[in-house]
């Protein structure tokens, strides 16, 4: 979910055993949209051939393509893409990548979106919030994003609602027969933070938990409104934060212990995200 690399639940079986009818598995054309949150920067095994997009063959694009048994599958999500790269190619640190929506076809049948957190700069603000010596000798980074008495993360939040329908409406111009998801984003940030596991003090990781919540929000309400599903990731993740130890927590930490780049979903989050993704595209709720 990041414009700049940051170097930067169920088990496996789980996912498996949520297949779909046997027909659906035959016919699925599948393809994958989103940024760094969908496309698992340093989650063993990266690929190409776009390797700038740091995107894992483990992400839960690839592991829901195998559990429902997808024809075909097309992955293009890309670490640090925005909405302009669904239309326009995406600069990397290792070459230009395709404009994400051009592996829409008429034959796709389904299509997943993780998108918009780099729009607003959400990873950015999160990276702002780390503090090392909490108040009175450090600052609370919440201050500074509420001059005025207006909170700037939910105005940019509200001025992105318009581009996601427009977006919507235009994958589903370029595959018409598809059924589109837009996914969420994790929990970053349980209630009061756990400073100083991770440091970031609590009324931070609130404003962080409340900005989160809120662009959810904003993602399920435009999904709703243009007709196509929304996958909750918040919910399930809830007990999996970066607060939570090795072994537990689907997100990692800013000094991750986990393959997987800093406030990123690890090969554990992929694996519990593929289960509320298969579960959300074949119904099996």
């Amino acid at each position: 979910m990041v414009r700049r690399m940051f170097i930067p639940l169920a088990a496996a079986w789980l996912v498996l055993s949520l297949a779909p009818p046997a027909q659906a598995a035959q016919s699925e054309v599948y393809v994958a949209l989103g940024d760094s949150a969908a496309s698992g920067p340093l989650v063993p095994n990266q690929i190409g051939p776009d390797y700038g997009c740091w995107r894992s063959d483990h992400n839960y694009a690839h592991l829901t393509a195998q559990s429902i048994g997808a024809a075909t599958f097309r992955d293009v999500t890309c670490s640090g893409a925005q909405t302009d790269d669904m239309y326009t190619s995406q600069g990397t640190d290792l070459g230009d990548v395709a404009p994400q929506l051009d592996a829409l076809s008429q034959d796709t049948t389904l299509v997943t979106v993780q998108i918009g957190a780099n729009d607003v700069g959400l990873t950015g603000f999160i990276e702002d919030c780390l503090n090392l010596l909490p108040p009175p000798v450090g600052d609370a980074c919440n201050d500074d994003y509420n001059a005025g008495g207006q909170d700037q993360w939910r105005v940019a939040t509200d001025a992105l609602r318009a581009r996601m329908t427009t977006l919507i409406s235009d994958i589903h111009a370029r595959a018409p027969q598809a059924r589109v998801f837009v996914v969420g984003y994790a929990t970053y940030a349980p209630p009061n933070g756990c400073y100083p596991r991770v440091p970031i003090i609590r009324a931070d990781a609130n404003y962080i938990r409340a900005t989160l919540m809120y662009f959810n929000q904003m993602l399920a309400e435009q999904a709703s409104a243009a007709g196509v599903g929304f996958i909750d990731l918040q919910t399930p993740s809830a007990s999996h934060s970066p607060c939570t130890g090795p072994g537990t927590r689907w997100i990692e930490p800013y000094v991750p212990a986990a393959p997987a780049a800093p406030f990123h979903p690890n090969a554990l989050g992929m694996r519990g995200f593929a289960t509320a993704v298969t579960a959300a595209v074949t119904g099996v709720l």
